[in-house]
C-alpha cells in the first residue's frame, strides 16, 4: 500500500510515519480500491463525529471500496446505518448495556473467570487466548442472547475466518457467514417459539410486537452483538496480558495497588486497542480533513490506533504507563457510533485480569514469538503461551 507498505506487521511505524508525513494519506485497500487513510487524534476525533462521514454503503461511489459483503440478513446492522435508522435501534438494545446491567453482570463474569482459571489447574503452560481470553466473552455475550452452551463452539472460528481472512481458503469468508446465517436464523425462530429472559427474546417480542425492527434488522443486531461483543473483548483482554507481561514494572505496580485497575484499563485500551481502524465511512458531499479535499462517495478510514499513539495527544505514546490519565482515547470510538458494548468489555477485561493476577503470583510469557491476527481492522493475538504458578 505504497507509503502504508507494513502495515499488518507494524502498524505502529506506519502509523508515526505517516502522521509526521502525510496524516490523511491516500492509500489502496484489500481490494485494489483507493481509500483515505486518516491518523491524527485532532482528525480522527473530528472525523469520528462529522456526520458528513456516513456509514451506509450507498453513498459509496459505484465501483469503490465498500467493505465486507454480508448477506442482507446480515447486513441492516448498526455499523451500515446513520440516523434516523441507526438512533432507533440503538435505543432498542441500548439498554443492555447500560452500567447499572452490566454492574449486575459482573458477578456472573467473576464466576465464569474463576471456572475457567480453576481449568486451568495450579501451575502450567497454556495458550492463554484459546483457554481463557476467548471463552470469556463467549460465555458472556451467549448467556445475554440466550444461546445454549453447545451452540457456542463454532463462534471463533466464524469470526476469525471473517475478519482475518485466510488468503488461502478464499471461500472461508462465504462459509462462515453462511454458517453464522443459519444459526441465528434458527436461533430466532426457537426463541420465538419458545421465549425466554434473555436480550434476543426481547428483541423479538419488539419486533413481532411493535414491529419497530424489521426481520433483517433483528438477525442483523443479533449478529453485530455476538460478533462484536466477543470480538474485541477478546483481543483487549488478550493485548492487556501482554502489554503487562512485556512491562515487568507495569505488573508489579498494579499487583502492588490493584486498585488502579479500572483506569488502567483505559490505559492498555489506548496503548493497544481492539481496533486499528474504524469502520469505513463515504461522504455525502466533498470533505477537507488537515487540508486534504476527499471527494464525496470515497471511502475514508480512520485509525483509532494511530490517533491513540499521537504524542500531540498522549505524551511518550508508544510506552504503557498505567499512571497517564489515558481519557479520551478513542480505542472504543467517539460520537453517535461509539461503541454500544464498551461498558460490558471494560468490565470483562477488568474482572479477567483481577481474577488472573489475583490467582496466578508468576505469569511470563512461553515463546519468544507470538503472532498477531493478519487484518487491517482488528488488533489481536493468534495465541499468547504463558507459563503461570500461585
Amino acid at each position: 500500500m505504497d507509503l502504508a507498505d507494513g502495515i499488518l506487521d507494524h502498524p505502529y511505524d506506519v502509523y508515526r510515519r505517516l502522521r509526521d508525513t502525510a496524516p490523511v494519506h491516500r492509500i489502496t485497500g484489500p481490494d485494489g480500491t483507493p481509500a483515505w487513510l486518516v491518523t491524527r487524534y485532532d482528525d480522527v476525533r473530528a472525523a469520528l463525529a462529522d456526520p458528513r462521514l456516513s456509514l451506509d454503503k450507498r453513498h459509496a461511489t459505484a465501483g469503490t471500496y465498500k467493505g465486507l459483503s454480508l448477506p442482507p440478513a446480515l447486513d441492516a446492522n448498526l455499523l451500515n446505518m446513520d440516523p434516523p435508522d441507526h438512533t432507533r435501534i440503538r435505543r432498542l438494545v441500548g439498554r443492555a448495556f447500560t452500567p447499572r446491567r452490566v454492574q449486575q453482570l459482573r458477578e456472573p463474569i467473576r464466576r465464569t473467570a474463576d471456572q475457567l482459571l480453576d481449568a486451568l489447574g495450579a501451575h502450567g503452560t497454556a495458550d492463554l487466548i484459546a483457554s481463557y481470553a476467548a471463552p470469556l466473552p463467549i460465555t458472556v455475550i451467549c448467556d445475554l442472547l440466550g444461546i445454549p452452551e453447545g451452540d457456542r463452539l463454532d463462534f471463533r472460528q466464524w469470526t476469525d475466518s471473517i475478519t482475518a481472512p485466510d488468503p488461502a481458503r478464499p471461500h472461508a469468508v462465504k462459509e462462515a457467514m453462511a454458517a453464522m446465517l443459519g444459526f441465528l436464523t434458527g436461533l430466532v425462530a426457537t426463541k420465538r417459539r419458545e421465549p425466554a429472559d434473555d436480550l434476543l427474546s426481547d428483541l423479538i417480542a419488539v419486533r413481532d410486537d411493535g414491529d419497530r425492527l424489521s426481520e433483517d434488522e433483528l438477525t442483523s443486531l443479533a449478529f453485530l452483538i455476538l460478533f462484536a461483543g466477543y470480538e474485541n473483548t477478546v483481543q483487549l483482554i488478550g493485548n492487556a496480558v501482554l502489554a503487562l507481561l512485556r512491562n515487568p514494572d507495569q505488573l508489579a505496580a498494579l499487583r502492588k495497588d490493584p486498585e488502579r485497575l479500572p483506569a488502567a484499563v483505559e490505559e492498555f485500551a489506548r496503548h493497544e486497542g481492539p481496533m486499528l481502524l474504524a469502520m469505513r465511512r463515504f461522504p455525502v458531499e466533498d470533505v477537507t480533513i488537515a487540508g486534504v479535499t476527499i471527494p464525496a462517495g470515497e471511502t475514508v478510514w480512520v485509525s483509532l490506533s494511530a490517533a491513540d499513539r499521537d504524542p500531540a495527544r498522549f505524551p511518550d505514546p508508544d510506552r504503557l504507563d498505567l499512571s497517564r490519565d489515558a481519557s479520551g482515547h478513542l480505542a472504543l470510538g467517539h460520537g453517535i457510533h461509539y461503541c454500544l458494548g464498551a461498558p460490558l468489555a471494560r468490565a470483562e477485561t477488568e474482572i479477567a485480569l483481577a481474577a488472573l493476577l489475583c490467582r496466578f503470583t508468576e505469569l511470563t510469557i512461553a515463546e519468544g514469538d507470538l503472532p498477531w491476527r493478519r487484518s487491517l481492522r482488528a488488533r489481536g493475538l493468534v495465541a499468547l503461551p504463558v507459563r503461570y504458578a500461585r
